[in-house]
């Protein structure tokens, strides 16, 4: 629901954004390697070879700072793009609800062994459901069986090509969305199997709203929007369609990512409430690089909770032919590039797709986004575009 074509991205886009080779170690710092030439001729290759119409982002590395953009923010206009624009980070709103209920844990309110049933009784029930036997640990890292809703097949056949033009400001519940999910019988009983469902996502911001008392919302603001100043990061209110503040205008093709021939719509305007919880957060590079570098670099977790975020899974062993050897922890995943492992998260959404990675200490961060939702050429659409920013930021030669 969260695409032009919502169902084939939410598996995958999804696990493209976790494509890897086996682990390997790299420095913590990278050893200062990289080249932001690179990375600049990568960003104009978005727009020039692969016809996305813009292209930006952001470097952190041990304490300097680098922006780059290529093509433009708005079709109509040829209007650039600015480090403020802000953006939908589509399923890196995972990264911060996991951390959120990883906060939780720290203080003493629940534990990942806490079962659904406890804190949401009855929602997950019926059609081969027991909330009982699914901890919230298995919410984050995906290893529930909880199916998910938006691969439900009328879903699928609402938000996929033109229809989704009619249906993108169809408003939804955390509940009807979670009803949807269990509509369909479970992938695998739980703790048995991995499989990338969003539904897990919306019952972990129902859990932190149940265990707070507050809205998912308010907490996201009180936890990490005000303490770390990041001031163009929130989750909308599900009837509000646009962005607010500076932002570019998104364009998607409402088919296969590679496809050259397919015309363009504009989409910034939808409904949020298809992700709530898993997707439906806004945010600039400037404050997610901010927010992955106090993450990884142990500001927002005491040890034992980031231990438990970066327990990876690795999907291959899953049933949805997940890319081979990649890994997911905790609302986390890892990437190994060429010289080495990455840490952080992807997201995407109709029209706005977008990367932040960077080294396990956090010290040097690269968050990246694009403004369209194809990449003609390539069949893992801006995912193949992200890879080669990361792979000449990361590995490539020298400054």
């Amino acid at each position: 629901m969260k695409t032009t074509a919502r169902a084939a991205l939410a598996t995958a886009v999804a696990a493209a954004l976790l494509t890897a080779t086996a682990p390997a170690a790299l420095a913590a710092d990278h050893g200062g390697r990289g080249s932001h030439q690179g990375l600049q001729a990568a960003l104009d290759q978005a727009v020039t070879a692969n016809g996305l119409p813009g292209a930006t982002a952001e470097v952190r590395d041990r304490g300097s700072i680098w922006y780059g953009q290529s093509g433009t923010a708005d079709l109509s206009t040829g209007q650039k793009f600015h480090r403020q624009d802000r953006f939908r980070i589509g399923s890196t709103t995972k990264t911060f609800v996991a951390t959120a209920l990883l906060q939780l844990e720290a203080e003493g309110k629940l534990t990942m062994d806490d079962s659904v049933e406890q804190w949401l009784p009855g929602l997950v029930d019926g059609n081969g459901y027991d909330g009982s036997a699914i901890t919230v640990r298995q919410l984050l890292n995906h290893t529930s069986g909880i199916a998910n809703f938006a691969m439900d097949e009328t879903v699928s056949k609402e938000f996929q090509g033109l229809p989704f033009l009619q249906h993108r400001f169809d408003s939804f519940t955390p509940r009807q969305l979670v009803r949807i999910g269990i509509g369909t019988k479970p992938s695998f009983a739980p703790g048995t199997s991995w499989e990338y469902s969003d539904t897990n996502y919306v019952l972990a911001g129902m859990i932190i709203e149940r265990a707070t008392g507050h809205s998912l919302a308010q907490e996201i603001a009180d936890r990490f929007a005000k303490p770390l100043h990041l001031r163009s990061t929130y989750e909308p209110a599900a009837d509000d369609t646009g962005i607010r503040g500076p932002h570019a205008r998104f364009y998607s093709k409402l088919g296969p990512f590679n496809r050259p021939d397919l015309p363009v719509y504009d989409v910034t305007e939808l409904s949020p409430s298809w992700g709530y919880g898993s997707g439906d957060m806004i945010s600039t590079v400037e404050d997610l690089s901010t927010f992955f570098q106090a993450l990884l670099g142990g500001r927002l977790l005491p040890p034992a909770e980031m231990a438990e975020m970066v327990t990876m899974k690795d999907p291959k062993a899953g049933r949805t032919g997940w890319v081979p050897n990649s890994h997911y922890g905790l609302g986390i995943g890892s990437l190994t590039l060429s010289c080495g492992e990455v840490w952080g998260m992807g997201g995407a959404i109709n029209g706005s797709w977008s990367y932040t990675f960077g080294s396990r200490d956090g010290r040097h961060m690269m968050s990246t986004q694009v403004n369209g939702d194809w990449a003609n050429g390539e069949a893992w659409g801006p995912v193949a575009v992200f890879t080669k920013e990361l792979e000449a930021e990361f590995c490539g030669e020298g400054k």
